[in-house]
């Protein structure tokens, strides 16, 4: 019987595997994240194939000690913590259940969009202290509250999350532009009914700025002053990528100083995020401006539904000789 390491909480496999009967045709042994190479090798150096969290490691010694491996899949969508290149020399595909969480992050996004176009946040506070209708006969007054079919929505990063975000928002008849690196081809851009914009363009004419990309040495902490400064003072900025992308103090300072409007965040830096927190701690003129939710995104039941599927595709693709989908490491 071939054997799965799991090198992640116990559970998660059963809960969302459709088939229960593939727990009959494999071995399946589990580890915590952050238990050490030599007693991973010490109990499981027989393993064929491993599923790693996606913030979990998998060493390059690890990867020599496993003398029959042939597959390391994570469990999300990053494996930053894999030995990419150790698996690749030794012929052992490394995969990621890519687009898994698409439409879940899309929707967090559009959520966050919605919350704040509307004020949710000072709308449920106002029911709650009993300024209902002072509250709507002022939203009333000022026509503040907005439609996202009259808001021109700037997407940062156009990969799988993105263009779902795109689609989405085509529903919504936002008006779409984007900036990538790589433009997308004219197909592309007239099947999603988006425009392409160089990415001061997109800063300065986008009523709302939505950030859909990686965090590499080039998008840390790009949301800085500079970037803050070239929105228009009535934009919002949403986070539903990697908190690293925005620099705390720049967005704290941005809302206090009106570089913005407000900003909708599904994650921050220095998660898991602690009382202390540049954002928690925000001065009252700041706070307000602020909707957070507490890196949901990409966690829905459907989301883990759709991954298992794919981490049990490669596991059975390999192990009748074929090749895996969403191969990450060059094979």
């Amino acid at each position: 019987m071939k054997k799965l390491l799991v090198i992640g909480k116990e559970g998660r496999l059963a809960r969302y595997t459709a088939d229960s009967s593939l727990f009959d045709r494999y071995d399946i042994v589990y580890v915590p994240v952050g238990t050490d190479d030599g007693t991973i090798l010490e109990l499981h150096s027989d393993a064929n194939y491993i599923l790693v969290d996606a913030v979990a490691d998998v060493s390059a010694s690890l990867i020599e000690g496993m003398p029959d491996l042939k597959l390391i899949h994570s469990e999300g969508v990053g494996y930053q913590g894999v030995d990419t290149e150790k698996a690749a020399a030794r012929g052992i595909y490394v995969c990621n259940c890519k687009g898994m969480n698409a439409a879940a992050v899309a929707e967090q996004a559009v959520l966050l969009m919605l919350g704040l176009l509307r004020d949710v946040k000072g709308g449920d506070e106002s029911v709650r202290s009993g300024k209902q209708i002072e509250t709507k006969e002022r939203y009333m007054l000022e026509g503040s509250l907005r439609e996202l079919g009259d808001c021109t929505v700037g997407l940062i990063g156009m990969g799988d999350i993105g263009k779902a975000t795109a689609r989405l928002l085509a529903a919504f008849g936002a008006d779409v532009a984007y900036f990538k690196p790589r433009r997308l081809s004219a197909g592309e851009e007239a099947e999603m009914d988006v425009r392409y914009m160089e990415r001061e363009q997109l800063l300065a004419s986008c009523d709302i700025v939505s950030l859909h990309l990686p965090v590499t040495e080039e998008t840390r902490y790009m949301v800085d002053d500079d970037f803050l400064r070239k929105m228009k003072d009535t934009a919002y900025l949403i986070n539903t990528s990697r908190g690293e992308l925005v620099d705390s103090a720049s967005l704290v300072k941005a809302l206090e100083s009106g570089w913005i409007a407000g900003a909708g965040l599904d994650t921050m830096d220095g998660e898991p995020v602690q009382p202390d927190n540049t954002l928690v701690t925000a001065p009252e003129d700041a706070a307000g401006k602020l909707l957070l939710s507490c890196h949901i995104g990409g966690i829905t039941g459907a989301s883990f539904r759709r991954g298992y599927g794919m981490i049990w595709s490669a596991i059975e693709k390999v192990s009748r000789g074929e090749r895996p989908d969403n191969i990450v490491n060059g094979l």
